[in-house]
């Protein structure tokens, strides 16, 4: 992949229908499930990316056979039924925060020695919340270089279960790996959540995969649960929706082209949390309309808002860019965990606006975007996909954009820049 693209600016209004690739959340998850599940599991739609397959090849390290067609988009995934096949692994899990956080979980239930590292970055991401809750539940987890983060050493003898506490605040992931690998703990897992819970849901989309493998989860208000053990998960065929996150960067190119922009496969009702980012283009201006399995958004004179996005952290590089385009400011709040995602996005989203002419107020857990007259900026992507992804979008309007390191919205979307080229036409 080259180092750098520049965007070429589109001619007109994008309008358009398209269908981003599987979610990358969900195919995680369900690729999870499936390998612990008794019997043969087919994932239909499931993304092919870095991410995924990081995760593929460190399932397939665990012993448990996974079948992957990319060009079908099917993964066939044989269940351990709960009991990992090896005794021994070294996990290479690159920068992908899912993966090594489902998998420290999962790997407990085996017996022997796991390692899991990844990239420098992945290096500096905090673990140390999920050490903790799995360590209470009887494993010996922990962080090999005393930091907090990974690499992880597991020295595995099956996961006893009870009850554990988890913190919530700086990812909800650390909540979710303990949930999948619950059910197949020796005795039932009661986990209570500390702190505020961000990216409530996802937990939401953990809890709705597990359940269709078959685990029914028991929960109140998203504080306490109460896992079932013994009873694991059934193996089936799974249909993946296309990924919301993704779908933002269209409904975004729609909002500040004035264009119009269908995305299908994803509703109202949506798994994933991350549609409610229609919510905020229709208060800065835009009309969305809600199908039974599309979601069209029209764009419009765009105003500055005042949003708490913390339930949609992954969105916020793209409602930053779109701001760019609105009159009056707007106000990021509620996202100060996003600073532990691929890099610090509230500090690098900072940077990179102000080179497009923006005036940002850098926050703890947020910031405050006012627009400026637009110009021609290089934009250093931190190796984040979303960063990449997202600035694109202003070369769809601003002439001279140029994106570094384009090639590493390969973690989630390799084809995003020849999908979002075949919408510009």
């Amino acid at each position: 992949m080259i180092d750098r693209m520049e965007i070429e600016p589109a001619r007109r209004p994008i309008c358009g229908t398209v269908r981003p690739p599987g979610s990358k959340s969900i195919t995680n998850r369900a690729l999870v499930c499936g390998a612990l599940a008794s019997g043969q599991s087919r994932l239909v739609g499931a993304l092919d990316s870095e991410d995924t397959r990081v995760m593929i090849d460190s399932l397939s390290r665990l012993g448990i056979r996974v079948s992957h067609d990319p060009q079908r988009r099917i993964v066939q995934v044989a269940g351990c039924g709960g009991r990992i096949p090896v005794d021994r692994a070294d996990l290479y899990v690159a920068n992908s925060g899912t993966t090594v956080r489902f998998l420290t979980a999962l790997v407990c239930l085996g017996h022997g020695t796991y390692r899991l590292d990844g990239t420098p970055r992945m290096r500096q991401r905090p673990i140390e919340d999920l050490l903790d809750a799995l360590r209470q539940l009887g494993a010996d987890a922990r962080s090999e270089a005393a930091t907090g983060c990974p690499p992880v050493l597991v020295h595995a003898t099956g996961l006893r279960g009870g009850k554990a506490s988890v913190s919530g605040k700086i990812s909800s992931q650390f909540l979710s790996g303990v949930l999948l690998a619950a059910p197949c703990a020796l005795t039932p897992v009661e986990l209570e959540v500390t702190g505020r819970l961000v990216s409530r849901p996802y937990v939401k989309m953990t809890l709705e995969v597990m359940a269709a493998f078959g685990v029914e989860v028991q929960r109140e208000d998203l504080r306490r649960f109460l896992v079932p053990a013994q009873g694991g998960y059934r193996a089936r065929q799974y249909e993946i929706e296309p990924d919301a996150s993704a779908a933002s960067y269209f409904f975004a190119a729609a909002a500040i082209t004035g264009g119009t922009v269908t995305v299908e496969g994803l509703g109202r009702n949506s798994l994933q949390g991350d549609v409610r980012f229609c919510h905020c283009l229709a208060r800065m201006g835009c009309h969305v309309a809600y199908h039974p399995r599309s979601i069209t958004v029209r764009g419009g004179p765009l105003k500055g808002i005042t949003v708490d996005m913390n339930a949609i952290s992954d969105t916020v590089q793209t409602l930053a860019a779109v701001a760019l385009f609105a009159q009056g400011p707007t106000t990021i709040t509620g996202v100060g965990h996003i600073r532990h995602k691929e890099t610090d996005r509230i500090a690098a989203l900072a940077t990179e606006l102000r080179k497009l002419g923006a005036a940002v107020e850098e926050r703890p857990d947020g910031l405050r975007i006012v627009p400026g007259k637009l110009r021609p900026a290089e934009i250093e992507t931190y190796q984040d996909h979303r960063m990449a992804m997202s600035f694109a979008l202003v070369g769809l309007v601003q002439p001279g954009v140029v994106i570094h390191d384009p090639g590493c919205t390969a973690k989630t979307y390799p084809q995003f820049f020849e999908d979002i080229s075949a919408l510009v036409g």
